[in-house]
């Protein structure tokens, strides 16, 4: 008889099927988490599986650790739904409870997140009986509600006071803040009635039937066009006969601290003609960065899973997210080299930057497959900084670096790859290669 007395240890793998490290459970939040539009499918997963793990880690998981996992989301990586369900799954659980309301006072930096917020929480209850089935929210996320809502003005409101099952009105309702001063007692009084005056936005011109060119022209003499509102509407500015050299102005003129460089990629696939002025402003953002001395290698995994959309409602790519960090890469490094990888390695020239530099990536060579250990053994060389851009899902097991090794994963993937003292640094924000420089200065 065949003895089942036995120990079996399943080895993880990645999706494509090479041999994947085992993480920690605060290792697997943090991946999940830090690629996580939350509820949007990836190449090899979809949105709920990755939002059911992420529920499922939370407990796992030191209570500080999840409270700053969610801030780094939110303050970081700029995420805004991923952090929330974190701390709404922390409301569950007596230990991590007690850190909810500072998590989520913290986290919440805009008033349609206090709404965002309940939503996720009462995700199962919003039907047609919702009022009867909503979970009673904890007393430590009303308290954090209590205290965010302070943040708000009577413009940002106005501004994010929207239709939906959870309103603003709902909050206050819920959560009985106090305000601070009278003039604040005024505005939320304004706010339950639904007598808050309409801001001064350009959703609200245009839904209002207002001229368009005019609009616009109004909004950006009056600076009340923010950076990320204006990338957005180009091709709506354009359409609607304002100048060239309106637009241009605007953009020379933009705040670009709070706007992820692959932002700018996906801005000039719609306005191609203003190329030139959106390069600017993005490398203009990295003008004070800290810079990595010596000798780097970039490696970008152009791979097909990296050519997947990141939201079903943006045309933007994983593969272009990396390039808007290969970009920023580019100009902060004293020394360096582009490969792409796929089925084989190419180099791109050094040359190239801006968006010359993502157009020679992407059209380096044919998406296929996600050779990385092959890719990494022909161009990893002691001395030099090897960073790799890419979803992980390597076909073939990888070796340890020769010399700094950072494995920077861009998709929730709950499994990466490579051996050794690869550091891991998990999102497409353009702090990660502030961290890499922070890091080796100590």
């Amino acid at each position: 008889m065949i003895s089942i007395n036995k120990r079996f240890r399943i080895r993880p793998r990645t999706h494509e099927g090479a041999k994947a490290v085992r993480f920690t459970p605060a290792q697997e939040l943090r991946r999940a988490l830090m690629n996580c539009l939350l509820w949007e499918d990836q190449f090899y997963e979809d949105g709920v599986t990755i939002a059911e793990r992420i529920a499922a880690l939370v407990p796992q998981v030191e209570p500080e650790d999840a409270a700053a996992l969610a801030i780094e989301a939110r303050e970081t990586m700029k995420l805004r739904h991923a952090p929330l369900l974190v701390v709404r799954e922390m409301a569950r659980y007596p230990r991590h409870r007690l850190l909810v309301a500072g998590t989520l006072e913290r986290i919440v930096q805009r008033p349609d997140e206090l709404t965002e917020f309940l939503a996720i929480y009462w995700a199962d209850a919003l039907g047609p009986q919702e009022q009867r089935k909503r979970q009673p929210v904890s007393a430590q996320a009303k308290k954090g509600l209590a205290r965010a809502i302070l943040k708000f003005d009577a413009y940002e409101l106005a501004k994010y006071d929207r239709d939906g099952p959870v309103r603003l009105r709902d909050v206050l309702f819920l959560v009985h803040a106090k305000p601070k001063d009278a003039d604040q007692e005024k505005v939320w009084k304004e706010l339950v009635d639904g007598t808050l005056a309409s801001p001064d936005t350009w959703e609200v011109s245009l839904s209002g039937g207002k001229d368009r060119r005019e609009t616009f022209e109004r909004l950006i003499a009056g600076r009340k066009l923010g950076g990320m509102a204006l990338l957005r509407n180009l091709r709506l500015m354009q359409a609607s006969g304002v100048p060239r050299k309106t637009i241009a102005a605007a953009i020379a003129a933009m705040r670009t601290d709070r706007i992820l460089p692959y932002r700018f990629i996906a801005a000039a696939r719609y306005a191609p003609d203003l190329e030139p002025e959106l390069e600017d402003a993005m490398l203009k953002s990295v003008r004070d960065h800290p810079r990595l001395e010596g000798r780097t290698r970039l490696l970008i995994d152009v791979s097909g899973s990296m050519g997947a959309a990141m939201s079903r409602q943006s045309e933007m790519t994983r593969l272009e997210a990396a390039c808007g960090l290969a970009i920023l890469a580019r100009e902060v490094c004293d020394e360096v080299e582009v490969f792409t990888f796929s089925d084989a390695v190419r180099k791109v020239s050094s040359r190239r930057r801006g968006f010359a530099l993502r157009d020679a990536i992407v059209g380096s060579q044919p998406h296929g497959g996600t050779l990385l250990g092959e890719a990494v053994k022909a161009v990893d060389r002691a001395g030099t900084r090897l960073i790799v851009f890419t979803d992980e899902q390597s076909h073939d097991a990888v070796p340890a670096p020769k010399g700094d090794g950072y494995m920077v994963n861009v998709a929730s993937y709950r499994h990466g790859v490579g051996k050794g003292p690869w550091r891991r640094v998990d999102g497409f924000s353009e702090a990660i290669i502030g961290w890499i420089a922070m890091t080796e200065a100590g």
